[in-house]
């Protein structure tokens, strides 16, 4: 693994590991469809806007439906899915739940012919979603319509990452990470967008709300897509997609540091089982040497 790549994972695991700080705040100001369409807006434009003020030249070559197809998926399907989900059944459900999406990864990559599974591989998906558990728990709620429905809206967002990255991947392999992510991303806000007439936004949003939005369209949407995108074009979408093992640690410690979480033994051996998950898929340990289909 290049040192560029890895520079850009751990950045991917500690703003996407930010980013449970805004989640919420940002849904219950301008609610979980305006928060997704709203966002995806900002971050395509803040890209495509950026790219001619740099005089970045862009090509969308692939055509107006592989880039429909992330939007809905790894854009409009995950982040509505979590918006909606998150709320219902906490941010420890779902960070659970996320875990699985480097197994749903894996296996329409192997469906596909993208990716094989080596034993390295399964064995440091399986041991990163055993840290998550540890770090995590389950938590004590009440199992209502309120969190079967919710569980349900983050199994569909897991599945629309999965399924997006490997599309990625696969289509548009020879098209740049900028132009995918504007695409994706406006793609996916015009498909949410209608969405606002069911579900609007619940009140005038502050000041401050705004800001929030923007931190996560700019600094937490466009930037870190652009760098996901083309790491799963450099090392393919199972081991770029293995980083929400990490996030979750991300979040687990931002939370005991800026929130006065309580942090327990169990948890800090549930991080450490994390980062030799991660180790494992992205062969980084002596010896080992991940194999990559060009399929």
């Amino acid at each position: 693994m290049k040192p560029k790549d890895l520079a850009a994972y751990v950045f991917l695991a500690v703003a996407w590991g930010l980013s449970f700080l805004l989640l919420l705040k940002i849904v219950s100001a301008f609610g979980w469809v305006g928060a997704v369409t709203f966002r995806a807006f900002i971050a395509g434009i803040t890209l495509f806007v950026l790219a001619r003020a740099t005089g970045r030249g862009l090509k969308f070559r692939a055509g107006w439906w592989p880039f429909a197809v992330v939007g809905a998926t790894t854009v409009a399907g995950q982040l509505i899915g979590l918006s909606y989900a998150t709320p219902l059944i906490g941010t420890a459900m779902a960070a659970i739940l996320v875990a699985t999406i480097p197994m749903f990864a894996m296996v329409i990559g192997q469906v596909w012919g993208l990716e094989r599974i080596t034993p390295e591989r399964l064995a440091g998906l399986l041991i990163g979603f055993v840290g998550v558990v540890l770090l995590v728990g389950f938590p004590a709620v009440p199992v209502d319509a309120a969190f079967v429905l919710g569980c349900a809206g983050a199994l569909f967002a897991c599945i629309c990452a999965a399924f997006g990255s490997n599309y990625a991947s696969h289509r548009l392999k020879g098209t740049g990470a900028w132009e995918v992510t504007i695409g994706a991303f406006l793609m996916g806000g015009l498909m949410t967008l209608p969405l606002l007439f069911v579900v609007p936004v619940p009140d005038v949003p502050r000041l401050i709300d705004y800001g929030y939005l923007l931190i996560a369209a700019v600094v937490m949407s466009a930037m870190t897509y652009v760098l996901y995108f083309g790491l799963v074009a450099s090392i393919g979408a199972t081991r770029a997609i293995s980083v929400e093992f990490a996030v979750t640690a991300i979040a687990v410690l931002v939370g005991a540091v800026f929130l006065g979480e309580p942090l327990s033994v169990v948890q800090l051996v549930g991080g450490a089982v994390i980062i030799a998950g991660c180790a494992l898929v992205l062969g980084l340990l002596p010896g080992r040497k991940v194999v990559r289909s060009e399929a």
